[in-house]
């Protein structure tokens, strides 16, 4: 029989699939960014759904600001971040398709026909997966997160200064007071 549960789950993931499919679909890089936004947050909410809180909340939280940072690069940068050229998103559409297809028969596959084991009979209560998966960030993993932190802020800065124009600066004289 099927659970609430699983029909969240079943329409959050074919939410994040039809907003992955977006991404590709619009000319406009901002839009583009903003439907890569709404599928990695209907994945979030099903990080919810599965009652993996502070997964799903982690996951809404950093997509949202690190869409807004590519959207506001995007307009910084891109040549027509509005769309209005009509550029093309995708790129070797031939090899794309094979590999898209690829890709999805070999996922159904694994999900079909690989033996997964017994389903759990318990779960660990949302504070000791939280408290275990805060044990896991800042033990072996936190030089990582810590190094990729610091190089996603150096790129910023480095990008933000890099776009901004100078602006000359002019010494008045005695003479022009």
């Amino acid at each position: 029989m099927i659970t609430g549960q699983a029909i969240f789950i079943g329409f959050f993931g074919m939410a994040a699939v039809w907003f992955g499919i977006v991404v590709f679909r619009t000319f406009s890089m901002v839009r583009s960014a903003i439907a890569l936004l709404f599928s990695q947050t209907a994945l979030g909410a099903m990080f919810l759904t599965m009652q993996a809180e502070f997964l799903g909340v982690l996951q809404i939280m950093m997509m949202a600001t690190e869409m807004s940072i590519m959207a506001i690069f995007m307009v910084m940068f891109m040549m027509d971040p509005g769309g209005m050229g009509k550029m093309d998103m995708t790129h070797q559409k031939r090899l794309s398709l094979i590999a898209g297809f690829v890709a999805f028969v070999g996922a159904v596959a694994v999900a079909v026909f690989i033996d997964w084991g017994p389903v759990t009979e318990t779960i660990a209560d949302t504070a000791q997966q939280t408290e275990a998966l805060g044990l896991e960030l800042l033990g072996r993993s936190m030089l990582i997160f810590e190094t990729a932190g610091v190089t996603i802020l150096t790129a910023m800065i480095a990008a933000t200064a890099v776009a901004i124009k100078p602006v000359p600066i002019k010494i008045k004289t005695k003479d022009e007071k």
